[in-house]
């Protein structure tokens, strides 16, 4: 016989039905259970996607005796033998197989009835009721099971609600960072302001932005949130679940950090939840072909509740702004470059086609000035006067001629290490994504150099100027073919410089050389420059795929 639905009911039933806040909902479920069963105690466990307590709320235990039984139950023994469906009602809880005892100070309790809050597929929380006189009746339970359904319904809802507030907040936020973006910010600015309002978005604790590094590495570069300022330099495990991220493009929600504790850095082992979302960089076709620039990293502390899908999907809407920041500020660097490069040919080409011209036809007209003066009685005294003038028109010329050339040759004048950074910073507006530079110098590899330091000169003195320059262009060729002709999504440039060789490989992770093609003029260049020192040039397939680009030279 079903249960009659009181007046009484009904409205506690609409009430929590109307709720929009999820924790009002959990508390005022445990009063009401309580209120409508006779039952002395009330508690609510919330569940995570382990099946482990998260928030738990009770009604009827005095406050100094929850406080000295210290933490809450932890949902094992009877609590844990609740059926996902269904209920449990015992008479006598002490009696259940699973029962192992209450805590020290912990009030007695014997009549028990457990019911799931359920909503559609997922397992919410458990209900537990205890300590009715007389015992659970048939009509409780139906009480109690209509209240968990109307609890389960104003927590899905007042999910869909929070929802609809991330968006609206996202949108707001989405228009900001765009802002940022088109009036040119810092490129590390916004990726900060990306970082701050994600964590605020999705109630995250601390947030995180890893970018690629040198040898493949993947390194935290932006922080934001307390506790998370010595995640800043992590070198990320390359098992982690970033690595994971990179590898498949697709954003990860980790429920348990501490679980599986040796896939993260350090630092990130105070959280216990994460969500790990790629930075899409590129102008891809899909988004299975896009290149990761990065990945975005949200953490919440223990106890607290793990992230969603719904978060996970704010979460790749900024990581499009993140990487949308680093492609414009590649693309403003390159501009940059390209702009002072233009500005410098032309003030070079002006000088040379309009100072120098002038200077040379007024050489001319003084030449022919000192020829009208043959037969003046001041003759030899305007002859020296214009001979000088000649003179200093000649060395105008020549000053003006050595400008252009150091104009035009600036680069050439700069040191190997700072050409070569300057080119991989070129080709990262062609690539779509930095390569990275790895350099060895006797078999040590520098992972931190100064271009004006100590390294940098000793590379100059080894490899000289025309040996250098040759470096310099087999890396901006190697470069320039991958953009042209891989369609990659990562590269790499690997210099060694011995005691008499030197070698370059450029290598990428793209559709690797055509087999079929026999058009090699690049290739010819730079074994043209290869055999002038000695060396040889070779294009193969990579080992896991992409291209190898090998061009050696002797030193001497």
């Amino acid at each position: 016989m079903s249960t009659p639905v009181t007046p009484a009911l009904l409205t506690t039933l609409l009430g929590l039905a109307g709720q929009l806040d999820a924790e009002r909902v959990l508390a005022q479920l445990v009063v009401d259970a309580a209120e409508h069963t006779g039952a002395t105690y009330a508690a609510l466990g919330e569940l995570d996607a382990y099946g482990e307590t998260t928030t738990f709320v009770q009604q009827g235990m005095p406050a100094e005796t929850e406080q000295a039984l210290g933490h809450p139950p932890r949902g094992t023994g009877v609590l844990g033998a609740l059926p996902d469906e269904g209920v449990l009602l015992l008479d006598d809880l002490t009696t259940h197989p699973a029962f192992g005892g209450f805590p020290p100070g912990h009030p007695m309790m014997r009549t028990f009835l457990g019911v799931p809050v359920v909503a559609g597929s997922t397992l919410l929380g458990r209900l537990y009721l205890t300590e009715k006189a007389g015992g659970f009746t048939r009509e409780d339970v139906e009480t109690v099971q209509l209240l968990a359904a109307a609890a389960a319904v104003a927590i899905n809802n007042a999910h869909l609600y929070r929802q609809s507030q991330v968006r609206e907040r996202w949108l707001a936020v989405s228009q900001e960072i765009t802002t940022q973006l088109l009036e040119g910010s810092d490129e590390e600015d916004v990726l900060q302001l990306v970082a701050h309002r994600i964590r605020e978005v999705a109630d995250a604790d601390g947030a995180a932005i890893v970018l690629p590094s040198l040898d493949d590495a993947w390194v935290v570069e932006i922080v934001d949130g307390p506790g998370t300022q010595r995640l800043i330099g992590a070198v990320l495990p390359a098992g982690g679940p970033a690595a994971q991220t990179v590898a498949s493009g697709t954003g990860l929600l980790i429920d348990s950090i501490s679980r599986e504790a040796h896939r993260f850095a350090e630092p990130a082992r105070i959280f216990e939840r994460a969500l790990y979302a790629p930075l899409l960089a590129g102008a891809a076709e899909s988004e299975e072909s896009a290149a990761v620039g990065g990945v975005l990293i949200l953490f919440r502390l223990p106890g607290r509740v793990p992230f969603t899908e719904a978060d996970l999907a704010v979460a790749h809407d900024f990581g499009a702004q993140a990487a949308l920041a680093l492609k414009l500020a590649a693309a403003r660097h390159a501009e940059d470059v390209s702009s002072l490069l233009t500005e410098r040919n032309r003030i070079a080409r002006d000088l040379h086609d309009l100072a120098i011209q002038q200077l040379f036809a007024t050489g001319m007209r003084l030449e022919h000035a000192k020829g009208l003066l043959a037969g003046s009685p001041r003759q030899e005294e305007l002859r020296g006067e214009l001979e000088d003038a000649i003179d200093g028109v000649d060395e105008g010329v020549r000053q003006i001629r050595g400008i252009v050339r150091s104009l035009r040759d600036r680069d050439e004048q700069l040191p190997v290490l700072e050409r070569l950074v300057r080119e991989t910073s070129l080709a990262r507006a062609s690539l779509g994504f930095a390569p990275s530079v790895l350099l060895r110098l006797d078999g040590v590899l520098l992972e931190a150099v100064d271009p004006a330091g100590e390294e940098s000169v000793e590379l100059d003195a080894r490899l000289g100027v025309r040996l250098g320059d040759d470096v310099v262009a087999v890396v901006r060729e190697g470069l320039s073919n991958v953009a042209r002709h891989a369609q990659a999504t990562g590269a790499r440039v690997e210099i060694e410089v011995a005691a008499r060789t030197v070698r370059v490989a450029v290598v990428d992770d793209g559709r690797g050389p055509d087999p079929a093609s026999h058009r090699r003029s690049g290739l010819a260049n730079l074994t043209g420059r290869a055999e002038d020192h000695a060396g040889n040039a070779k294009l193969s397939p990579g080992p896991d795929g992409g291209s190898v680009l090998v061009w050696e030279a002797w030193i001497g």
